[in-house]
């Protein structure tokens, strides 16, 4: 565009001596500046017209540029190369997902990635995690990729059971990610969002199940993941309301529930365990509650059948020398056990005895001489 004077296109002048036709003065030329000034108003969105049409007409190929970048955002073609892990994070929206694909250069330009989502009607579809991505990808295929089953996730399995120390073991062996770093998350219980009845103790809501995990998943995130699976699993069979019908608080049923899983060999003994214990701890408040499992955990040992000398031990958890039940639960038990310690089974039983190790049968007694005669054949199937 050639240079041009914006007075002259606008029909501007100066108010002051410069020549107008007519020259002259008072209403007339007032009227005549005015209309001048009003063309000067239709002037300037037409120049606005000339100037867009400079780029899109006589900026020829530069304008083609700026409208079809404006309209057609990069992108690349195929199916990329390479490789590079992407992370979705909860709460991400496609266009954060967008910028952070372009900035790994998985993309051409974040636009064409939203476009993409918006054309296959996938952007509910994009769940966090981690994916496996290429570089300069088309966003066509990297929306292709970004599916739920095809996110990194390997898994790890804590069975009912086991002890706090045990399951940190098995997470970090599973995971390869250090134990101490579990170990360290265990303690450190703030961030886990533990229930205030837990009492900042991890041991026994540290939930046994199969957990999922991707590559940056840390072990308090883990752990969080666990403790999370407790509260639903609590609130699933209603914890607190259970409790409260029992007269107990809900620490309180998580212990019994973690004696039942360690002392039960089987799920179908597991409500009658439960009710050996509440008639213990309800019949006779001089009675112990006289649990081997306490004993081997209060001395880091395993198995159910103490030793008389172990049982003299003076330890917290030892429930022959203390009354009542012990400070907190001894394993991590599973919604089965919880659900016994609930709903215990109706019975005047006051013993239990693995009569058959090798089958886990449990019988049980409610007076003494019953239970020397369990004991017997205990001692007979070899236990």
């Amino acid at each position: 565009m050639n240079d041009l004077d914006l007075n002259t296109l606008l029909g501007a002048e100066d108010d002051e001596g410069s020549p107008r036709r007519g020259g002259r003065g008072g209403k007339r030329g007032g009227r005549r500046r005015r209309r001048r000034r009003n063309r000067g108003g239709f002037m300037a969105p037409l120049l606005a017209f000339i100037v867009l049409a400079g780029i899109l007409g006589g900026g020829g190929y530069y304008g083609y540029l700026w409208l079809s970048d404006a309209l057609v955002p990069d992108d690349f073609s195929g199916r990329g190369t390479g490789e590079v892990v992407l992370e979705i994070k909860d709460g991400q929206s496609a266009s954060d997902v967008a910028v952070e694909l372009e900035r790994l250069g998985v993309v051409a330009s974040a636009r064409a990635f939203t476009n993409a989502v918006a054309s296959a009607n996938k952007s509910a579809a994009l769940q966090p995690g981690e994916y496996k991505m290429r570089k300069k990808m088309s966003a066509a295929s990297a929306v292709a990729l970004l599916t739920p089953e095809n996110r990194l996730l390997a898994t790890a399995t804590v069975p009912e059971g086991k002890r706090l120390s045990d399951a940190l073991a098995i997470l970090a062996k599973e995971t390869g990610k250090p134990l101490k770093e579990f170990q360290a998350a265990a303690k450190n219980t703030k961030d886990l969002d533990l229930p205030s009845y837990a009492k900042g103790k991890l041991e026994g809501y540290a939930f046994p199940a199969t957990y999922e995990y991707g590559p940056k998943t840390t072990p308090k995130e883990i752990l969080a993941a666990m403790v999370k699976r407790f509260s639903q699993t609590a609130e699933q069979i209603d914890l607190e309301g259970g409790a409260k019908e029992l007269g107990h608080t809900p620490h309180e049923i998580m212990i019994i529930a973690s004696i039942v899983q360690a002392e039960a060999g089987r799920q179908q003994d597991m409500s009658k365990i439960a009710r050996v214990i509440y008639n213990r701890l309800e019949s006779n408040p001089e009675m112990k509650l006289a649990m081997d499992s306490t004993v081997m955990y209060a001395l880091n040992k395993y198995g159910t059948a103490a030793t008389f000398a172990e049982t003299k031990v003076k330890h917290p958890y030892n429930t022959y020398m203390n009354l009542g039940l012990p400070p907190g639960p001894i394993v991590n038990p599973g919604d089965h056990a919880i659900e016994a310690a609930l709903n215990p089974a109706k019975g005047t039983w006051l013993y239990f005895v693995a009569t058959d190790p090798k089958s886990d049968v449990t019988s049980f007694a409610t007076t003494e001489a019953e239970r020397q005669a369990l004991l017997a054949k205990y001692k007979a199937n070899g236990g």
